[in-house]
């Protein structure tokens, strides 16, 4: 059997364990897909040395940045957008680093946009959010940061934030965990009564199917996309990835 797995914290809720088992089970393949459940980034070397038949990770919160240092090298994409979330392991021992999050939001999102979707709202600042700052400037749509507290590159906090504010920004990201099952009744603090029937709304969480944030931008007119098509197609850029392994 040939080994990948997912580095993350408090995943057993993960997408992928349960994508990936369906896919090796239906194309016949000898895989396995396992969750490697981490307290600390610093769990990973350990594991890598002692694992040698893994071949391949995929990375997930909190750890997307804080695993560049134990890598070998980075993709040019990777290396631009300073994230990973998809990791080679060659056969003689080297980690390679990837990042597959700005592809699955480019092809999830692009059928939806219109032209009046010029500027956007990230909400987080985490290492899924640079991958979406990154596909939007391949898109040419302008966006700003929104974080808890002010720090560089940051343009608004969540107490600056205004229904005008809300209103010039016609697409709003989440890029954060808030609203994640289980706890399904939280939500950004967002002044959503700045939403209109103009506004395109995406949530990175795929479960629940409808959060908080979607559903309120829903009431209020707004178009909204999960996240779950995103991970599909950043997970089959992955496969492909490590389909170059052997």
């Amino acid at each position: 059997m040939i080994r990948l797995g997912l580095i993350g914290k408090n995943i057993s809720y993960s997408f992928s364990k349960e994508y990936f088992a369906k896919k090796f089970k239906s194309e016949k393949r000898p895989f396995t897909y396992e969750n490697f459940d981490m307290e600390d980034i610093s769990e990973f070397k350990p594991l890598v040395e002692h694992n040698i038949d893994i071949i391949g990770f995929n990375v997930t919160i909190p750890y997307k940045e804080a695993i560049i240092p134990y890598l070998d090298k980075l993709d040019k994409k990777a290396k631009k957008i300073g994230a990973v979330n998809t990791i080679t392991v060659s056969f003689g021992g080297k980690l390679k680093g990837y990042n597959t999050d700005c592809y699955g939001f480019k092809k999830s999102i692009k059928p939806y946009l219109k032209k009046h979707h010029s500027k956007a709202l990230i909400l987080g600042t985490g290492g899924a959010s640079k991958a979406i700052a990154y596909t939007l400037k391949k898109l040419k749509i302008e966006f700003d940061y929104v974080s808890r507290s002010n720090k560089p590159g940051v343009k608004f906090t969540y107490d600056t934030l205004t229904p005008d504010i809300i209103a010039d920004y016609k697409v709003i990201i989440n890029c954060t965990p808030q609203g994640t099952h289980p706890h399904v009744d939280e939500c950004p603090d967002i002044p959503y009564n700045g939403i209109t029937n103009k506004h395109l709304l995406f949530d990175l969480i795929y479960n629940p199917e409808e959060t908080k944030f979607l559903k309120t931008g829903r009431l209020n007119g707004a178009q909204t996309i999960n996240g779950y098509q995103m991970l599909v197609y950043q997970a089959e850029k992955a496969w492909r990835i490590w389909n170059t392994l052997f």
